[in-house]
Order: C-alpha cells, then sequence, then structure tokens
C-alpha cells in the first residue's frame, strides 16, 4: 500500500541551492553530480518529503497536534543538533586565515587575506572581514573555531568525500547515515526529531532506519493540490485511513508527515516575527536558519536538523577580501548565522550548531585567482552550551614541509569535533554514533546539567 502520486506532502519551488552539486556544477570537477539522493521514503511511499513515526489514524486539532508532538519526544532532552554543511568544499583558509603564518601570503599573493582587515581571533588566525557580525559571539564565549580539520582518508573528490562524511564510520560496513544513528540512539523520535530544512530531501547522513522529514519551509509545506482547508482536510482524512495497519517501512513516514502537516498549519496561521531585533538575510541559508528557530522554540521536537549552503567549489576568481565570490558568500553566512544567535536568545543554551564541508582546498592559489581541492579546513561550532573565544586544534603549518601533498594537513578528525558534541550536550553514546572514534576531545563544549 502506497501514497498516491497526488496530492503527496512536498514544499514550494527551489528557491536556492538544494544539493551538493548545485555548489561545483559549474566548476569544471568531473563528478559535478548531485550527491545528496532521493529519500528512500520517496521511493517507498511515493513522496519527496517525508516524515517521522507516529501517530494516530483519527485527525486532531493543530493545537493538539502539537501538543502529540511535543509529548511524544519528551525522552529526549539533548541539545537540538544543527548541521550547516557548506557543499562543495569551502575554503577554510579564506574563512579563518592564518594571518601570523608568513607562508600563508607566500602561497596566496593576490586572495590571502591582509592582516590588517582580518579580525583577529588570535596571534595566529583572523575571521575573514565579511564575518564581522560573528565576533561578537567568538568574544562572548558563543562561538569556538576548530581547525586543521578533516577526515581520515580524504580523497578530494566531492562525492566519495561527501559520502564518507555524512556515513562518518570509516573502515567498517555501516551503510546508514551518522545523524539518522544519532536520532535514533535514545526514545522513539517524532515526527520532526530528524528534519532537513531548506529541501525537499534529507542528506545521507539522515540515510537508515530512522525516518526523517524534509521541508522547503515551513510556511510552503503544504499537500501539495490541496487548494484549501475543505481539501486539506479531505485529501488528509483520506490519506490516514489508508494508512491504516500499512507496515511501518511505509505507513509511518506517511502517517508522521501528516501529524506535521498539522503542525506546520497551526504554526503558519500564527505568524513568526524573529525575537530580539533579528534580522536575517534573504536568501536560503537565511530562510532556514529562521525557520529552524522558529521550530526551536516551538518545542516541535528537533533532535538533528540540516541545511544545506551550497556554491563554495572555488576554482576560479575567488576574490579580494573586501569584494568578490568569497566576500558575498561569507557575508551572508555571517548575518544569517548571527541572526539565528540572536533570534533564539536564551532557546541557544539548548541548541548546538556544527559546520562541516567535505574537503578544504588547496594552500596554494592557482593561476585562476581560486583553490583546488584539498585537504584540512576548519568548523565552526555555536551555540549556549560552546567554550568558545578559543581557536581549538593542532596548527601544522603552511610551509613546504609542513603540508600533505601540497595541502593543509588535518591534525582533528572531524568526528571528534561531533563526538565530543553528541557526549556533552546531545546526550548520546558517541561512540555507538560514530564507530571508531578517536578518544581525543578538545574541550570546545560543556556537559548540560
Amino acid at each position: 500500500m502506497t501514497l498516491p502520486t497526488s496530492p503527496v506532502p512536498t514544499a514550494a519551488a527551489p528557491t536556492g541551492p538544494t544539493s551538493a552539486s548545485e555548489g561545483h556544477a559549474a566548476c569544471g570537477c568531473p563528478e559535478g553530480i548531485a550527491v545528496s539522493g532521493v529519500s528512500r521514503r520517496g521511493v517507498l511511499a511515493g513522496a519527496t518529503a517525508l516524515g517521522a513515526a507516529g501517530a494516530t489514524v483519527a485527525l486532531a486539532t493543530p493545537a493538539e497536534a502539537l501538543t502529540r508532538l511535543t509529548f511524544a519526544d519528551a525522552g529526549y532532552t539533548g541539545d537540538t543538533l544543527v548541521v550547516l554543511s557548506f557543499r562543495g568544499g569551502i575554503d577554510g583558509l579564506s574563512v579563518v586565515a592564518p594571518v601570523g603564518d608568513a607562508a600563508y601570503y607566500t602561497a596566496r599573493p593576490s586572495i590571502a587575506v591582509p592582516q590588517a582587515r582580518g579580525l583577529q581571533l588570535d596571534a595566529r588566525f583572523a575571521l575573514h572581514p565579511a564575518l564581522a557580525p560573528l565576533l561578537p559571539l567568538y568574544t562572548g564565549g558563543k562561538l569556538a573555531v576548530v581547525h586543521a580539520v578533516g577526515q581520515p582518508n580524504p580523497t578530494r573528490s566531492h562525492f566519495t568525500d561527501l559520502d564518507e562524511m555524512e556515513r562518518a564510520a570509516p573502515g567498517s560496513s555501516l551503510r546508514t547515515g551518522w545523524l539518522d544513528r544519532m536520532v535514533g540512539a535514545t526514545t522513539t523520535p517524532g515526527a520532526f526529531a530528524s528534519t532537513a530544512m531548506g529541501a525537499t530531501s534529507a542528506p545521507r547522513s539522515m540515510l537508515g532506519p530512522t525516518p526523517e522529514l524534509a521541508m522547503r519551509s515551513v510556511d510552503a509545506f503544504s499537500l501539495n493540490g490541496a487548494w484549501d482547508a475543505t481539501e486539506a482536510t479531505r485529501w488528509t482524512t483520506a490519506l490516514r485511513a489508508l494508512h491504516v495497519g500499512a507496515p511501518d517501512p511505509i505507513g509511518a513516514p506517511a502517517r508522521g508527515t501528516l501529524d506535521a502537516l498539522s503542525t506546520v498549519s497551526d504554526l503558519r496561521a500564527a505568524g513568526y516575527t524573529p525575537a530580539n531585533g533579528a534580522s536575517y538575510p534573504s536568501g536560503a541559508l537565511g530562510d532556514a536558519l529562521r525557520d529552524t528557530a522558529r521550530l526551536v522554540k516551538a518545542g516541535v521536537g528537533l533532535r538533528a536538523v540540516t541545511i544545506d549552503s551550497g556554491n563554495w567549489d572555488m576554482h576560479t576568481d575567488l576574490g579580494r577580501s573586501d569584494s568578490g565570490w568569497m566576500f558575498r558568500q561569507l557575508t551572508e553566512v555571517g548575518r544569517a548565522l548571527a541572526a539565528f544567535m540572536t533570534d533564539l536568545g536564551t532557546a541557544s543554551d539548548r541548541v548546538t550548531l556544527v559546520t562541516l564541508s567535505e574537503f578544504g582546498r588547496r594552500v596554494a592559489e592557482n593561476g585562476s585567482g581560486g583553490v583546488d581541492h584539498g585537504y584540512g579546513n576548519f568548523s565552526f561550532v555555536l551555540g549556549g552550551g560552546v567554550v568558545g573565544g578559543s581557536v581549538y586544534g593542532t596548527w601544522p603549518g603552511l610551509a613546504d614541509s609542513q603540508l600533505q601533498a601540497g595541502d593543509l594537513k588535518a591534525t582533528t578528525d572531524y568526528r571528534s569535533v561531533l563526538g565530543e558534541v553528541l557526549e556533552k550536550r546531545c546526550g548520546v553514546t558517541a561512540s555507538t554514533v560514530l564507530p571508531g572514534l578517536p578518544s581525543a576531545r578538545l574541550g570546545l563544549a560543556r556537559a548540560r546539567t
């Protein structure tokens, strides 16, 4: 038994990058293909945005649905983990520039961030000037930076490295995604527990037996073809009846999506104004972070949220520190993340955001004013439980003798960052989520009390 092909739970037409391919399709990379596959729920249930287990057959009022979903995940007491993925391989040496390493300026005569323009973090590192909105978060202890982060077996391939990063189980036979394992590691999750925001399909990190939800936006999440409340009720009733007694791989995602639709309808009717004067930039990233803050504060049972930011594969024309491609991209990132933290206010005490990217870029700029695929990179960790105001990790240096095949060495396994967040902020046994996890921890997060 499957959902009919129309109407299906869906979202509005795309308005920004939604897959890794959009971040590097024009760069000339040989694997310029989509790497965020169609959700298995789409295969099993004929829908592109399907939700979590749950629920009842009878229709409930929006208020009842919100209550049910909130209490359905009451057993989880950890942070909402937000994973912001910079698809295409962001250049960490531009984002967090090693202005105290002379070899940086030798390798990048035209694109390096000048020491006088960088936003100084310590004697060695400075933020790109476009990220000025993040500096108060750093000095206020809510933003930590980790440099020289990477994977155990990097390949410089978008497809391979992204797949391995989201599986996060090198050397094992596991084929599930690490966020699927994280969300399913504790009590039975509710419909919103595993949510891909700003997208119509879930990333590889959510692949596995725990159902996930994908939505372009809160306001656009609706039944396609249900043009008014009467039609929505008619189709919702029919779809619930259709899935009575259906096996869980088919029925649970469908019922969970219908629960989510009911809750979102209530949120949509209430409207949303960001708190504390927060001002999000226009665009896909700001929209996704605003909706994430909205759901966090609504208490719908978020455990993990993924957000993609594409267009980082800057093989050509990266630009200068005051203009160009990187400057424009980072301006949006800085404003969006600062607005997110401002909007959350005290709710940030139960949210941790981590940034990831499949690989970094080479140390030396190329002849086209860009940087090619590399190894080591950076990661931001934001939230109320973060021990911020420091750059963590071991810096290997950028002199030729210190590089790995012309690249920044990765001295910190990215899973060590994730593992500490899982243990201290999410209340999850990290080794069950990340098999083979290194034992070292950086001390960048406080344990929840």
